[in-house]
């Protein structure tokens, strides 16, 4: 019994003396600022279609380097709401722009560091739906909620984390050129 108690001591101390060790050395803590999101801007626009974006700032306001490993943006406007648009949405790092959606990976730095923020690029195309025209199905628009969701890592084991964004109606419609209607 004696070795027994010896042993879950001995994990016990180690538990705590790795938990002394990160707070001592400290951790990424990787902050989104979804609130401060840029306007959004009209990057091409068609007949039927248009993409759009904005910038969601990320701070690393830990003690270590952070890695930003995957990132996503996932529309949450399904047809139940409205039919009249499809959504597609990606992210990509700003100022690295990728023909094939795949994003790659980012150290960001921490605070009070060179480069101690990044910026994350949610792109949104937009393509009308059932025969009508892009500001036809604008005319008729809703939000559109997004999620962004990335895959980050740091001295803990990566995790997934999203937020949410919303892009209003009114702001998706002025820069088509198209305008609302109260349904």
């Amino acid at each position: 019994m004696f070795v027994l108690y010896g042993i879950l001591g001995l994990a016990i101390l180690c538990f705590i003396v790795v938990k002394l060790y990160f707070h001592a050395v400290g951790l990424a803590h990787l902050v989104p600022h979804p609130e401060g999101r840029t306007p959004l801007v009209l990057e091409e626009q068609t007949e039927d279609s248009m993409v759009l974006s904005t910038k969601v700032e990320f701070v690393n306001e830990g003690k270590q380097c952070a890695t930003i490993m995957d990132a996503m943006v996932r529309s949450q406007l399904p047809y139940e709401q409205y039919d009249g648009i499809e959504v597609r949405g990606k992210a990509e790092r700003e100022g690295f722009p990728r023909e094939d959606d795949y994003f790659e990976a980012v150290l960001v730095q921490q605070t009070g560091t060179a480069g101690d923020c990044m910026n994350i690029l949610m792109k949104v195309r937009l393509t009308a739906r059932k025969g009508k025209t892009l500001k036809e199905a604008l005319a008729h628009m809703v939000d559109l909620p997004l999620e962004l969701i990335w895959q980050e890592v740091g001295r803990k084991p990566w995790r997934y984390r999203k937020i949410r964004v919303v892009l209003p109606a009114e702001e998706i419609a002025a820069l088509a050129g198209a305008k609302l209607v109260k349904d």
